[in-house]
């Protein structure tokens, strides 16, 4: 009548599921709107170094003929 280990098997099995289930959550205090107005405004940053890094390599390349 005794179930062994097997309450102990279950705790872990789920106790590990749950931390992985928590491993992809942001816990950054930023609703939706504000964190995907926070990403925009950094790929638009990003893009504009890229940007100047191509625009001062063209006019290197092209000083140089």
């Amino acid at each position: 009548m005794t179930r062994g280990n097997q309450r102990d098997l279950a705790r872990a099995k789920n106790l590990k599921k749950q931390s992985e289930k928590q491993k992809g959550k942001r816990d950054d205090g930023l609703t939706v709107e504000q964190r995907k107005q926070r990403d925009a405004e950094v790929m638009r940053e990003k893009q504009k170094k890229k940007e100047d890094a191509n625009a001062s390599g063209s006019k290197a390349a092209s000083g140089s003929r």
